[in-house]
């Protein structure tokens, strides 16, 4: 009986080790699912021709925050970020806090026209991040970041969407949070500027 009790726990743990060992050879290759909250440079496997990227209204100038990126679906402005203020929200398509939260950069951008309001849409997919926004009928503009130039370089943290507000070219806010409204918005970005963020 003691001899059958160690057999019966021996082939346990070697099944055990087996189930272990398969799964393990199941899923090395198996891509990370990332949540909504988390930049992903993975959710397409190759980023569109830009022929296939809907057309879109051109940025204001060559980038954002020192980086230098592509315009979403138009072209890039002769200009450098300028002196004033720039609100930047950092977005992807797949993300369900940022679908919510972009019409609240628009309206943002209709009332303080001195205000830059830009995007910068995280993900290798610019033509479904375009695409999302004529879905939502936004004049939003926006950068294509699909290598994370822009979050990289300003060491923002791997989640999105994030606001960062800038004066001139001086990062003096960061916001890693979804707004509700614009006036939650637009409170944030005046006390950035009151200097309380």
């Amino acid at each position: 009986m003691k001899n059958q009790l160690i057999w019966i726990s021996v082939g346990a743990v070697l099944m055990t080790v087996a189930v272990i060992a398969g799964a393990m050879f199941l899923l090395r290759d198996a891509a990370p699912v990332p949540t909504d909250t988390q930049a992903s440079a993975s959710q397409a496997a190759d980023p569109a021709p830009a022929a296939d990227v809907p057309a879109r209204a051109d940025c204001p100038s060559t980038g954002v925050g020192g980086v230098d990126l592509p315009c979403l679906g138009g072209g890039n402005g002769d200009a450098s970020q300028g002196e004033g203020v720039t609100v930047v929200n950092v977005w992807a398509w797949w993300c369900g806090p940022c679908r919510d939260e972009l019409p609240h950069f628009e309206e943002y951008a209709a009332q303080n026209p001195k205000v830059t309001v830009v995007g910068v849409h995280a993900d290798s997919n610019p033509a479904n991040g375009a695409a999302l926004l004529n879905e939502l009928d936004l004049d939003f503009v926006s950068y294509q970041d699909s290598e994370n130039k822009f979050a990289g370089t300003l060491g923002l943290p791997g989640v999105i969407p994030i606001t960062v507000v800038f004066r001139g070219a001086e990062q003096i806010a960061m916001y890693p949070t979804p707004f509700d409204s614009t006036e939650e918005l637009a409170a944030a970005v005046t006390d950035a500027l009151a200097g309380g963020a």
